[in-house]
């Protein structure tokens, strides 16, 4: 079994409490009051702001050039769904798209805790640590998309921008460097790499409840 079916395997409880939290049913339902989706976008902009830098960071010290692109690629993505939040759905949601905006508690942990593994930590787990970034984000993302109401849901055009081919084909890869990574380190060394993850995990559920109960300092 790869490492990272078993990291997946290990956080399926987690993913059950994501899947049926207000904030998602309520996205997927098309229910969720305006502000709360306001506050989320506003958050998801910061965090895409400083998550593209810290995949190029890890493409920075990636050893393999290809890997190094990829990242490089990962990164850019992220700023330019960031850019999109801003020129597109900001102005779509109600929002303009020059506000100050106040990165809340949790995603200013999520971030910092990011930023404080890809300087810290060995890249094995780094790049366990940005992973469920991709990966549950893409999952959740599928199932919004698939099971959301058949009534004409008003965050149809944001869903839409997850469940595209080229961010399942980002997610893939991003698997496959941590297996790869995984496969060539020792056992002590993936236990950390699972502890990252499943850190990064627990934040994405707690980046949603945030979002819905809009906190803030």
């Amino acid at each position: 079994m790869k490492w990272t079916d078993k990291a997946w395997e290990s956080i399926q409880p987690l993913l059950d409490t994501i899947f049926h939290m207000p904030f998602i049913q309520e996205l997927q339902s098309g229910t969720l009051p305006l502000a709360k989706f306001q506050f989320y976008m506003q958050q998801d902009a910061k965090y895409l702001e400083h998550f593209g830098r810290v995949l190029a960071v890890l493409g920075s010290k990636s050893p393999d050039n290809v890997q190094a692109l990829d990242f490089f690629d990962f990164g850019k993505n992220a700023l330019v769904v960031e850019k999109l939040l801003h020129e597109t759905y900001f102005t779509q949601f109600g929002m303009a798209s020059d506000q100050e905006i106040v990165m809340g508690p949790i995603c200013h942990h999520y971030v910092h805790y990011l930023k404080s593994v890809a300087a810290f930590e060995p890249l094995e787990v780094a790049v366990a640590a940005v992973l469920p970034c991709f990966w549950i984000y893409k999952v959740v993302g599928d199932t919004i998309f698939a099971n959301q109401s058949t009534s004409q849901n008003p965050y149809e055009a944001w869903i839409a921008t997850y469940s595209g081919t080229d961010f399942a084909d980002g997610v893939t890869l991003a698997k496959h460097y941590v297996d790869t990574m995984a496969e060539q380190t020792t056992e002590a060394m993936q236990t950390r790499m699972f502890e990252a993850f499943l850190s990064a995990s627990r934040l994405e559920y707690m980046f949603w409840e945030a979002a819905y109960l809009q906190k803030g300092w």
